[in-house]
């Protein structure tokens, strides 16, 4: 896999779009984050799994690994490019979008409140 096909799968999502987060690319879906790209080095993307989900793939695909710290915990799943297929890779970003689309849009910057 390459990163134009993780970005070709993750822009075929309905709805999907791209943007940046912390200088690499991003895509989300209602404003929600379901993917990034090119983090740290190029060669790998990350889809934002369950837990659950995250532990399935672990076990069924070596070119996944959870992402280091609380992020990892809460199962962001990061992907090396090189070693996954298009298949699994379809089917994670397929995951994590679908969670994104279930936690709803995020609310606009103007409408949060501020925290306490």
């Amino acid at each position: 896999m390459t990163a134009n096909g993780f970005r070709r799968i993750a822009l075929g999502m309905n709805g999907a779009f791209e943007g940046a987060h912390m200088g690499h690319a991003d895509f989300r879906v209602g404003g929600r984050i379901f993917a990034t790209l090119g983090y740290p080095d190029g060669k790998w993307g990350m889809v934002a799994l369950t837990p659950e989900q995250q532990e399935t793939a672990l076990r069924e695909c070596e070119a996944m690994s959870p992402a280091k710290g609380a992020w990892g915990a809460n199962g962001a799943t990061m992907v090396r490019l090189a070693k996954i297929d298009e298949e699994t890779l379809g089917a994670a970003l397929t995951m994590a979008f679908q969670n994104a689309v279930i936690k709803g849009p995020t609310r606009p910057a103007a409408s949060r409140k501020p925290r306490t």
